[in-house]
């Protein structure tokens, strides 16, 4: 979700945020129509239909009723196995009940930070006996239907270096009692969260395609009776169609030491921009200059990691020249925090802007090894219908 920034021209600035969005949580629906299961040993003319399977009857029923959905599914899993065997009456109630029973058990939805509003579910009911269903960091997979919009009961996991739907950057698990916090507590929680933690797992943006989208995975109402706390962030293409290809991961595991001072460095000031209050200093000039102090703060730091690092030869007076420009701007946002009214508030901060110089970035950049090419600016295209946009800058 984007603010619009003070007037006057676009700064340019490195690390920008995927975008962000509302998106409407619907209520948890029942799975779909399951097909109709012929008689085991199949139509014959006046012959008897074979008995029907009893454990199967027991499963239907606890699937129904959503009680001990555990046995329910291992009886509906007991169920297939003995229909398999004897030719018995009852698979469909037998896959009816285990598939309940999971759903009982594992039931999640899939909601969008930003883009159109959606609300989609994963479970996985072919799991060991009702066991959660999880994915880790760094894990890809497929959505049914290659979409993450709609209604979804089970992904297959896909290695990341082919196409795929989404890739897991982050899980972290919500805090609280018995009690269901409530689908906006949990958006709210999820968007912060999954929104910032995206950096600790692709800590270069300029790699970061246009098109990807941060998406993510929350308890639903009825997990959370189970127990289920985990918040899965991914990452996602905002065109169902085109998907994602190769690993979008660049940390540690990725980058050298170089790199990630560079990028940690960056981050630094990614954050503090990111705290820009929603009102104009028109409107609330005292949360402007915090801001400026807090900009102030960020970037006096960000340049003294980037002048004290042994930068390699190659890297040392592109980055020194970064180093300068970044404490240029930030004596303008140590102004801009004692401005004494809105019109030398924008003074500081139009002079913040001019400062801001992309082409050194990317020499920077280039010595580095890093993603040199700045992505496009989101907000500036959400800014063409009025809304305004973010305030970012390359770097």
């Amino acid at each position: 979700m984007s603010t619009p920034p003070p007037p006057g021209p676009r700064p340019q600035e490195p690390q920008g945020p995927f975008p962000q969005g509302q998106y409407a949580q619907g209520p948890h629906a029942a799975p779909g129509p399951y097909p109709y299961q012929p008689w085991g040993q199949g139509y014959r003319p006046y012959n008897s239909p074979a008995p029907v399977n009893g454990v199967a009857i027991a499963a239907l029923v606890l699937g129904i009723l959503c009680f001990v959905p555990a046995l329910g599914l291992l009886l509906g899993l007991v169920a297939l196995r003995q229909i398999r065997r004897t030719g018995e009456r009852g698979r469909g109630m037998a896959v009816t009940g285990a598939v309940l029973s999971g759903l009982g058990l594992v039931l999640w939805v899939a909601v969008p930070v930003g883009g159109a509003a959606f609300d989609a579910r994963v479970k996985d009911a072919a799991r060991d006996h009702g066991s959660a269903y999880s994915l880790t960091k760094g894990e890809c997979f497929d959505a049914p239907g290659g979409s993450l919009e709609g209604m979804a009961y089970d992904v297959d996991k896909v290695p990341c270096s082919g196409l795929h739907d989404a890739e897991v950057f982050a899980t972290f698990r919500m805090t609280g009692g018995a009690d269901y916090p409530g689908d906006g507590r949990l958006t709210d929680v999820a968007d912060t969260r999954c929104y910032a933690l995206r950096y600790g797992y692709a800590m270069d943006a300029w790699s970061v395609p246009d098109d990807v989208d941060v998406y993510y995975l929350t308890p639903s109402r009825q997990s959370w009776r189970y127990g289920d706390r985990e918040v899965t962030c991914l990452f996602g293409n905002t065109d169902e169609k085109a998907g994602l290809k190769g690993s979008l991961r660049n940390d540690k595991q990725t980058l050298d030491a170089d790199q990630v001072v560079y990028l940690k460095a960056v981050d630094i000031e990614n954050a503090a921009l990111e705290g820009q209050p929603p009102d104009s200093p028109d409107d609330d000039l005292r949360s402007s200059r915090q801001w400026a102090g807090r900009m102030s703060a960020a970037l006096t730091e960000e340049a003294r990691m980037l002048r004290d690092h042994p930068w390699p030869a190659g890297a040392r007076t592109p980055v020194a020249k970064v180093a300068k420009e970044v404490a240029a701007r930030q004596e303008e946002w140590a102004r801009a925090a004692k401005a004494g009214d809105a019109n030398s508030f924008y003074e500081h901060y139009d002079l913040v802007m001019a400062l801001s110089t992309p082409d050194r970035a990317v020499t920077a950049r280039k010595a580095l090894g890093l993603a040199a090419t700045p992505p496009e600016s989101r907000d500036e295209e959400d800014g063409e219908d009025g809304t305004g946009g973010g305030s970012e800058f390359e770097v």
